[in-house]
């Protein structure tokens, strides 16, 4: 018990010390803050551009190869585990915690965006606009939810098949031995730490400043940090509560409560926009996509000075900036993951987002560029604003904007009381049932965190943070890695001596179970 207090304290201590320094200059030297962050946040992307985009295909193709695999068979957990959700919800749920915001921020802005200015096309032409869907899957497709799922598989397998509490660090234990239980594994531990808090803070922020720009979109309400700050706190009493219910009934009601928001939001956009068009580049667009998945997964375009730039700006800085948030969508994915083949594990999580993704950025993406074309005032608007005026040239406008308010409420609490249950159990030894009270300090600081860079900045300040991710993803980069390789060595090992080929070896299987019986009924 002593060292576990140890271990919480240099855990807490040290990310408390890191995060509150960071706020601090933010609160104190905006400006200054915003230009060093940003500098190095550039320089990162332009330096190790090569690098992410290598980490990334490297682990999407290490997934398919494990999905095809005899891993594949292995289950996370042991033989005799259950799922312990439902597969709808822990399908929503998975997928609440890992794009929430994102998809209703950017679910018509970035394909705008990207029609405006594309990678290599004419702008404003329809070359543009087939390579703005291309762009937006990729971004939102395979690769994000390759490295979520590999840091989940890898921390779901140490805690639920070998016994190992629930830290990122324990995962590599394979490669460390116990070095993992010293310093080395408090700084991967806080590093988790620290990618998570910065990663939600700033998606709490946007959330706040889109519901804001919503508001004074349809009701005048006035647009500023005093309006995102109450927003903030009846949010943050929300999130609270749900996040002190427990995962089978806040987050997962919750979750299932967005599913069905969204689902009601996507069809009245695809009835009400180019329905047959829409139709038409999901298939089109989802080849294009494919057809064109290797070359994109690594090109970073030295010899082109226009996709060069934009890959900087876009592609390279969402791969940073997913790997910044893998820490705490990977955590939560392995909580709930717990029952299920690693096979049905990849399977889910790379194709069902992907296709979510690929329907929803279709639909909000494809109207977008219809309505904009013909209210050209919509390509000027900011991304918290342009939703909304896009359904202001809608039947039915004012129905869908209040739907889409409370979406990105149920999504801003979803993200935020995951990212406390996440918190909690980085901050307690892993355990799978953080106490209330660690949740709630965790809640409280993350919105205090959000709300001090708004006041401090604006986006500004939310531009300064989501650089200082792209810092802490560089590291982090590192561990997902280590972890990786820590998976393979301790999975292919079980697969090699429990003969599992095309056919497992049937008697050593058995022998397994019996063990495994045996150690339940001795303990």
């Amino acid at each position: 018990m002593k060292e576990k207090r140890k271990q919480f304290s240099n855990v807490f201590t040290y990310s408390a010390i890191v995060v509150g320094i960071l706020v601090l200059l933010g609160a104190v030297f905006p400006d200054e803050f915003g230009e060093i962050s940003g500098a190095l946040g550039a320089w990162i992307t332009e330096t190790f551009g090569w690098y992410y985009m290598t980490v990334f295909t490297l682990i999407l193709f290490f997934c398919i190869f494990l999905a095809f695999s005899p891993i594949g068979k292995l289950k996370l957990g042991k033989p005799t585990d259950k799922p312990e959700f439902k597969t709808i919800s822990w399908l929503t749920m998975l997928f609440s915690a890992g794009m929430g915001i994102g998809l209703v921020f950017y679910g018509s802005s970035e394909p705008i965006s990207h029609y405006l200015a594309p990678p290599t096309a004419d702008p404003e032409t329809k070359a543009a606009l087939a390579e703005a869907m291309r762009s937006t899957f990729l971004h939102y497709g395979f690769h994000p939810w390759a490295v979520y799922g590999i840091v989940a598989l890898a921390l779901a397998y140490s805690q639920f098949r070998k016994g190992e509490v629930g830290l990122l660090s324990k995962t590599l234990r394979p490669i460390l031995g116990d070095r993992v239980d010293g310093p080395i594994g408090n700084v991967i531990d806080v590093l988790a730490v620290f990618a998570t808090i910065i990663g939600v803070a700033v998606s709490l922020g946007i959330g706040a400043m889109q519901i804001n720009g919503g508001l004074n979109y349809l009701f005048g309400i006035p647009k500023n940090t005093l309006v995102q700050g109450i927003i903030i706190a009846v949010v943050t009493v929300l999130f609270i509560y749900s996040a002190w219910s427990g995962l089978s009934k806040g987050i997962q009601y919750l979750s299932n409560l967005n599913m069905i928001l969204a689902g009601l939001l996507f069809l009245a956009v695809l009835i009400l926009g180019p329905t047959l068009f829409i139709l038409n580049m999901v298939t089109s667009g989802t080849g294009n996509y494919l057809n064109s998945l290797l070359f994109n997964s690594l090109d970073v375009a030295p010899l082109n000075e226009q996709k060069h730039e934009w890959l900087q700006s876009w592609t390279i800085y969402y791969w940073g900036w997913w790997m910044s948030w893998s820490p705490f969508v990977g955590i939560f994915i392995a909580r709930i993951s717990r029952g299920r083949s690693i096979r049905e594990f990849i399977i889910a999580v790379l194709l069902v987002p992907t296709i979510v993704s690929i329907f929803w950025f279709s639909a909000f993406g494809l109207t977008g560029v219809e309505v904009a074309q013909n209210a050209p005032q919509i390509f000027d608007m900011p991304p918290e604003t342009q939703l909304f005026g896009i359904f202001n040239e809608l039947p039915m406008s004012v129905i869908l904007s209040l739907i889409t308010l409370v979406l990105i409420a149920c999504f801003f609490i979803t993200s935020a009381d995951s990212a406390t249950f996440v918190l909690g159990m980085q901050t307690a030894f892993g355990t799978l049932n953080p106490a209330g009270f660690i949740k709630v300090v965790w809640g409280l600081s993350l919105s205090a965190i959000a709300y001090i860079l708004l006041l401090s900045g604006g986006e500004t300040g939310l531009n300064a943070l989501q650089s200082a991710a792209i810092i802490a993803a560089l590291p982090f980069s590192i561990v997902v890695i280590l972890m990786t390789i820590a998976f393979y060595k301790a999975a292919n090992e079980e697969r090699k001596y429990l003969g599992l080929t095309i056919t497992p070896n049937k008697k050593r299987m058995k022998e397994y179970i019996d063990s495994i019986n045996e150690q339940e009924k001795n303990s």
